[in-house]
């Protein structure tokens, strides 16, 4: 028998799941990315947390405060040496010597290298080990979804640009803008923390494993960078007049409460981190034309802001 065209419309349809022969609702429109500043607009106080006053040093120069945070994480040894030189005001008096482009802002005692005349470390270590990279194992690091051309893993780690090789189970600081290091000499345990610099250029990633890093400037910044270049080689001043004089540096735990920087820095191990990421690995601000899909790790600022001091209790 042969079935005439209605009916054997009829019949295909009849053989069809139910599903398929009725009409699907129109999917909702997708929801419009966060952008940055929508990000941060959505945060709750969980998101941020308060700067050890233990870890945080104010370096006070003429500009204003540089504000940095330490990683004992990361070079315990190096940032215990630091504590207890500010703590004996060794960094007061000292100079800003050396602002290279595209590189560094350095700062220590200009005698440094005349051991007659450098000054007295008090109780701190005048050799200490190179402190390159650390164990990865105990480490709360928040990986970032990219590839790296300097390590197998890049993310952050207490808001610490980080990297880690999982084969070798090392982690280490990431050279990015901010860092700060311990200078050194040719021999890699040849630093000890009285010879500190920023990275004030682009991301010079490889310093890293060949220097010891310490920490980050989390304010400041702009009181660093724009300092005028060096004319000596490497960028050192060649004037005593071109130095810029450290009025003093101290602890933010030697300081009083009411007087300390009352800012708060992002967590990066939160959902809010993640969107954070997000919005800057895929930009949909309405500028943007095409979002690159890819995010370094030198190229995510972990946003700081001031909080409101509370008044203290009658």
């Amino acid at each position: 028998m042969t079935l005439r065209p209605a009916l054997l419309a009829t019949a295909v349809l009849l053989a069809l799941p139910l599903a398929a022969c009725v009409h699907a609702p129109a999917a909702a429109p997708a929801a419009k990315p966060l952008t940055t500043q929508e990000v941060l607009d959505a945060s709750t106080p969980q998101d941020w947390r308060p700067l050890d006053p233990e870890n945080t040093l104010y370096v006070q120069l003429e500009s204003g405060m540089v504000v940095i945070e330490l990683a004992p994480q990361f070079a315990p040894e190096h940032v215990a040496n630091i504590r207890t030189l500010a703590r004996g005001h060794y960094y007061d008096g000292l100079s800003i010597n050396r602002s290279q482009d595209n590189f560094v802002v350095q700062w220590g005692d200009p005698a440094g290298d005349e051991l007659a005349l450098r000054r007295p470390l008090g109780g701190a270590k005048a050799a200490l080990p190179a402190e390159f990279s650390r164990a990865a194992e105990g480490l709360a690091f928040t990986a970032l979804p990219d590839v790296d051309g300097w390590a197998p893993q890049v993310g952050f780690v207490d808001g610490f640009p980080a990297a880690r090789d999982p084969k070798a189970g090392r982690a280490w600081l990431a050279h990015c803008y901010g860092v700060v290091g311990a200078g050194r000499a040719m021999a890699p345990d040849s630093s000890n923390g009285t010879e500190l610099y920023v990275v004030t250029g682009q991301s010079p990633r490889q310093l890293d494993l060949n220097i010891t890093t310490v920490g980050r400037v989390v304010v400041g910044m702009e009181r660093l960078s724009v300092l005028p270049r060096g004319s000596g080689p490497l960028g050192f001043y060649t004037e005593e007049s071109q130095r810029v004089p450290i009025l003093a540096a101290r602890l933010a735990s030697e300081v009083a409460p009411e007087a300390r920087a009352n800012i708060e820095v992002l967590r990066t191990d939160t959902a809010t981190w993640q969107a954070l990421v997000e919005s800057r690995r895929n930009r949909r601000d309405e500028w943007y034309v095409h979002p690159a899909g890819h995010v370094d790790v030198c190229n995510l600022t972990v946003p700081v802001r001031a909080v409101e001091r509370k008044p203290a209790a009658p």
